[in-house]
């Protein structure tokens, strides 16, 4: 099959294309980027029944996104979301490339399960589906499981995300694995006996709802414990769902010092303070919490600067009842795949913090080279996982239109910008859905 995408701004970090250009896709992979493609002769020569034409033109044509951060919730929690639900969710989002966290029930904690989820995404996933391992059994954080084994059986990072593996020993051990196995560590950084019963930023917010808070110290604690030991045993670590203004200076700093780490921010983090929490309501408690307007302030400023070095969603979808019940008693986590690229556009680029480009970097460029995988790019001969977006299309985000079974969301009801408008993965086009 034939496919080419006419008249779209192209915008590729890989070959440096910002501009107006024609792709041809033939079957899976992108043949030719050039300014001017003539369809007439293509047709000619394979029939218009073989030739599919997409007009892009005033839309903008990039590389699939790569999300580093999803919580798909099977097995095990189906009611939540499931592999089928959650990557219908990425591609109406422009993901193209997903990985899902561990934390199922049971883990994704040995190379059975990694087989097993692989097996699932081939049947029941429109999207790429690239497994994380957890890094303990059954993430309790005491039992090291085999990296080497799940890496073989084609896990593509580990993790202990929802918890940090508090065992500095242990953790030290994995990370020299994750060196030997050429994989990414991604860290949720918090320190558990810090957290105690906190369930949002801890400040005035917290004190007039009532609520424990969770301190800045929470996450940075363990931001600069990490760090220290990728320095130790030259593991490549990737921080996850940064949200504190001290957490952009570590990082910074081990850039600086020329250390393997890079680092997330997801869009409530650089959209929401925690003074916006209008009432005690679940759909705005997430883990790292809201924070300060200090805190969103550097983030923002990090990720203009390239500090940070990507956006990823931590997509974490809930049942509706969960999400009824008060911030205290709610579980963490909010929807975030159909939401992340408007949110961008709205409150980064069009305030003056991200180009089109450095858009595309972080939501596709950077996470593709973190992962190791070889896509994020739009040149010729690579696998032709693409995203078409409408960068100014106006609209009010509708939690009921969610592909996503999950609808907890803070942002029901927000006017945005940037609306996508198709997705094609593997030379297949899987949004608007057939």
């Amino acid at each position: 099959m034939i496919t080419i995408i006419k008249n779209g701004h192209v915008i590729d970090p890989a070959s440096g294309r910002d501009g107006i250009y024609d792709i041809l896709l033939e079957d899976d992979r992108i043949m030719k980027v050039e300014a001017k493609i003539d369809e007439n002769a293509i047709t000619s020569k394979v029939g218009k029944e073989s030739c599919v034409v997409i007009d892009a033109s005033n839309q903008y044509v990039m590389p699939g996104f790569i999300d580093l951060h999803v919580h798909l919730r099977e097995p095990g929690l189906e009611y939540k979301e499931t592999i089928k639900s959650g990557a219908m969710a990425a591609a109406k989002g422009g993901f193209t490339t997903i990985c899902p966290m561990p934390n199922t029930k049971p883990a994704i904690d040995n190379k059975y399960m990694i087989e097993y989820l692989l097996y699932k995404a081939k049947e029941d996933s429109i999207v790429n589906i690239l497994p994380v391992g957890a890094i303990t059994k059954d993430q309790t954080g005491n039992q090291l499981n085999d990296i080497l084994g799940m890496k073989k059986s084609g896990m593509k990072a580990i993790s202990e995300d929802g918890k940090s593996v508090m065992d500095t020993k242990i953790y030290r051990e994995a990370m020299r694995l994750a060196k030997e196995a050429d994989i990414p560590v991604l860290a949720h950084c918090e320190d558990k006996s810090l957290v105690g019963n906190g369930a949002m930023n801890e400040g005035k917010k917290s004190k007039e709802l009532g609520l424990v808070g969770i301190s800045n110290a929470v996450e940075d604690v363990i931001v600069a414990r990490d760090i220290l030991l990728a320095k130790e045993t030259g593991a490549r670590l990737h921080l996850c769902h940064c949200s504190t203004k001290d957490s952009v200076t570590f990082v910074k700093m081990a850039k600086d010092a020329n250390l393997k780490v890079s680092a997330e921010v997801c869009p409530h983090h650089f959209t929401m303070t925690d003074d916006e929490i209008p009432s005690d309501d679940a759909n705005y408690k997430m883990n790292p919490p809201l924070r300060s307007k200090e805190d969103v302030e550097a983030l923002k400023a990090g990720l203009r600067d390239n500090i940070m070095d990507v956006i990823a969603t931590d997509h974490a979808p809930h049942g509706e009842e969960e999400k009824r019940l008060s911030i205290s008693e709610a579980p963490f986590g909010i929807v975030g795949l159909e939401t992340a690229f408007a949110l961008t556009v709205t409150e980064l680029v069009n305030q003056g913090y991200l180009t089109p480009m450095q858009l595309v970097e972080k939501l596709s460029y950077n996470p593709a080279k973190i992962i190791g995988v070889d896509k994020g790019s739009l040149e010729e001969g690579k696998i032709a996982d693409i995203v078409i977006a409408d960068i100014d299309a106006e609209y009010k985000i509708n939690k009921d239109e969610f592909a996503s079974k999950g609808k907890n969301t803070p942002f029901h009801g927000k006017k945005v910008r940037g609306k996508i408008i198709t997705t094609i993965v593997g030379g297949k086009v899987v949004y608007p859905f057939q």
